[in-house]
């Protein structure tokens, strides 16, 4: 299985200003099979874009970019910055990146018009359920890459993020069984409630899911991603052999 490493798994790092294109080193003495990098978590793009492509062709890693920003922007209109996201990618050689839908339900032109100028051969484009209702639900997920593959835009997909089902009080298997043609990249986390409060876990068999379970609703020729805050590289080794174990490999 394809293991990837999101940075959100370094944030004390990243907040303690390592780049992250430092920790493609790390993540490869930790044998993963890539990175995925985090938009928000670049603080000079000019310098540190080409810094991961070379740290990351070097070690022979794959690269995906996490981009926090919509598809469709309010109102429905494609979003004017995407071309400037697959920009940056293509420069960290990236294979996919990953947006949330946004308004697609106001949109009113032809996909394949709108994302005509988008590299869709060279870097595959997927949307994620975040943990909003615009963006974070079955229906919305769904009928957006429905009308895209009808649009010819088969390549479109959709990452299964675990975790964030349950801040859109989701069905997490009932969306896995739903969603699984889509589903290109899947994202580990768990999720636990505390006093009410929901928050992630810092262990993926910590929390209120069986991602086992759940995966096993999934299709197994993707790449997953562990992505959840880890406190040492010893806690990320041992979890990385959970994520193994766990499915086998």
């Amino acid at each position: 299985m394809t293991l990837i490493l999101n940075t959100w798994v370094f944030e004390a790092d990243v907040k303690q200003g390592v780049k992250q294109a430092d920790l493609v080193d790390r993540v490869a003495r930790l044998g993963a099979d890539g990175i995925e990098v985090r938009r928000e978590y670049f603080t000079d793009l000019a310098t540190e874009l080409p810094a991961v492509a070379e740290r990351a062709k070097a070690h022979g890693l794959i690269v995906n970019y996490s981009v926090p920003d919509e598809v469709f922007v309010e109102g429905g209109q494609a979003n004017p910055k995407l071309g400037q996201y697959f920009a940056e990618g293509q420069t960290m050689g990236i294979s996919k990146i990953k947006f949330n839908t946004g308004d697609f339900a106001h949109f009113t032109g032809d996909l394949a018009t709108a994302f005509s100028d988008l590299p869709l051969d060279a870097i595959e484009m997927n949307v994620e359920n975040d943990q909003t209702a615009v963006s974070g639900t079955v229906s919305a997920i769904k009928t957006f890459l429905d009308a895209a593959h009808e649009a010819g835009l088969t390549s479109l997909g959709y990452v299964y993020d675990l975790g964030n089902w349950a801040f859109t009080h989701g069905d997490a298997i009932a969306s896995a069984q739903a969603l699984a043609p889509y589903t290109h990249y899947i994202h580990l986390k768990n999720t636990a409630e505390t006093a009410g409060q929901l928050e992630t876990t810092d262990d993926l068999a910590t929390g209120i899911y069986d991602w086992q379970t759940i995966i096993a609703n999934l299709p197994t020729n993707v790449q997953y991603a562990l992505e959840y805050p880890m406190a040492s590289d010893d806690q990320i080794t041992a979890q990385i052999a959970l994520f193994r174990k766990g499915v086998g490999a």
